[in-house]
């Protein structure tokens, strides 16, 4: 076997955590790893120790492709480290206004001169340059067909859907033409249809000669996978071939089960509000420029009700979202009732925010990075995103209960940014349902959860439907994800309900 990539007995830190001990892992040429473990079993900061991005301490770390690029490229050395041959794709994005001066904040896609202050996905891609001599099997042209992008080129990032943003920073990665591409949880955020077609993109990339290691869950391993690495609790307590992972370990159903005294007591604390209406929508259509996003859209919410909002990436899913939850400003010039009121009749944004709790893929980019999670769980009393107010002590108290309920109590200290990405859902979870509001609103809250973490979810879900009278609007690409109270679906194509 030749080796690509080799770490042997190295510690790895973030900060003054420990994250690895006595890490060895190595990656060989024509091998292709998976990389699974429960959620927070801290498969990014492998994937991040790869990347350079994590320094390994006490060990040896050995980039041999480097060394055979530099030994046929002898005129580069000392010009390029590593790094210009790995691309990482993470979870979230790092795009940046126009002026380069600050990250997108939450509502910015739906104001229309905000929305302007970003580059196009054309000028975007046309930024990042492979090395001089490097391989350009992946040209711009290539790339914008097999991650279908011609029809977003002229479309800003910011208004991108999460689906979207993924292919784009797929699409980035590959712009490097890179020898090692790691992929952490590159399937979240993806329709059917585009998962599916992952399969045969992940195929096409490796078939170029890029390896690829990538972080996923252990029910989605691509064809090309080769080889899988299973960590736990901060270690790698399993290596194998991909066809002895899959007869090793199949993955049972699991028992769940959470405190329905105390959620009902939860729940109690705040006196629900009662409505006539929820929503109720009658042609409403949103353009931006020439392109229509929603088209004569009609929607009635009661009290209660509890909807499956799906659509494939694009279909305009985020956009009606964001007319119920008061962060589009073109709900003015449409007929839309919220909680009795006709939009544009004197309510403010935050008498909407106040009713609604509200989680989405992206919202946890926008909190302050000094937040920690009590901080930012008890901010969803203030519907702002993050604390900017002297801590209450009984409300703190009661945000420390909700995260006992969803099982994160032992991040309560710590800061958002520094925990594992599904353990900010749930305290983007927990945020919406401090304040027990009459509507909530979910968009893919399951991304980055391991399976007991998603059928716990679930079952919080249905308990506090069984016990209350909250209305639901639930979005995912994944059936298995739709909690079983969920009896109504509107879905969505081309911003058409059909």
């Amino acid at each position: 076997m030749y080796p690509l990539f080799s770490i042997a007995h190295a510690t790895v830190r973030v900060f003054n955590n420990t994250v690895f001990t006595d890490l060895n892992f190595s990656v060989n040429k024509g091998e292709h790893w998976a990389i699974v473990g429960e959620s927070g079993s801290v498969k990014s900061a492998l994937l991040q120790t790869i990347a350079g991005n994590l320094s390994a301490a006490g060990g040896i770390v050995h980039y041999h492709f480097f060394e055979d690029y530099i030994n046929q490229h002898p005129d580069q050395k000392g010009y390029i480290t590593h790094h210009k041959l790995v691309a990482l794709v993470e979870p979230r994005h790092h795009f940046r206004n126009l002026s380069n001066t600050t990250e997108f904040y939450y509502q910015q896609r739906y104001n229309s001169s905000d929305s302007e202050d970003a580059l196009t996905v054309n000028e975007y891609l046309n930024t990042i340059k492979p090395l001089i001599d490097g391989n350009t099997y992946w040209s711009f042209e290539k790339i914008a067909t097999v991650l279908k992008l011609e029809s977003l080129k002229e479309k800003q990032l910011i208004k991108l859907s999460n689906g979207e943003g993924k292919r784009l920073r797929i699409a980035a990665a590959l712009m490097k033409n890179p020898v090692l591409l790691l992929l952490d949880s590159p399937l979240t955020g993806l329709d059917i249809e585009t998962r599916q077609e992952f399969n045969s993109i992940i195929g096409e990339i490796a078939t170029s000669g890029i390896t690829i290691v990538m972080a996923t869950s252990p029910d989605e391993l691509p064809d090309i996978i080769t080889n899988v690495a299973a960590l736990k609790n901060s270690s790698i307590n399993w290596k194998g071939s991909k066809d002895q992972f899959k007869s090793n370990f199949d993955v049972l159903p699991q028992t769940v089960s959470v405190d329905k005294n105390e959620i009902k007591a939860l729940l109690n604390l705040n006196a629900a509000s009662s409505y006539s209406q929820i929503v109720s929508m009658k042609n409403v259509t949103i353009k931006y420029g020439e392109k229509i996003i929603l088209d004569n859209v009609n929607w009635d919410i009661k009290p209660g009700d509890k909807w499956a909002l799906l659509g494939h990436n694009g279909a305009g899913k985020s956009t009606l979202l964001s007319l119920i939850n008061g962060d589009n400003p073109q709900a003015y010039a449409n007929d839309i009732i919220l909680f009795d009121r006709k939009r544009g009749s004197g309510e403010s944004i935050w008498d909407i925010k106040q009713k609604t709790g509200f989680v989405s893929p992206e919202l946890h980019q926008y909190f302050p990075t000094d937040n920690s999670c009590l901080q930012v769980i008890e901010s969803g009393y203030y519907d702002t995103l993050g604390l900017f107010r002297p801590s209450n002590t009984a409300r703190a108290e009661t945000a420390l209960r909700w995260m006992k309920a969803l099982e994160i109590d032992k991040y309560a200290r710590a800061l958002l940014k520094n925990i594992p990405a599904s353990a900010q859902r749930l305290c983007l979870l927990a945020r919406a349902l401090i304040k027990n509001p009459p509507l909530l609103i979910f968009d893919e809250p399951c991304q980055g959860m391991d399976s007991h973490q998603v059928q716990h979810f679930k079952t919080l879900i249905d308990t506090i439907c069984s016990l209350s009278n909250v209305t639901l609007i639930y979005v995912t690409h994944y059936q298995h994800e739709i909690p079983d109270s969920v009896n109504k679906v509107l879905k969505l194509e081309k911003g058409k309900v059909v």
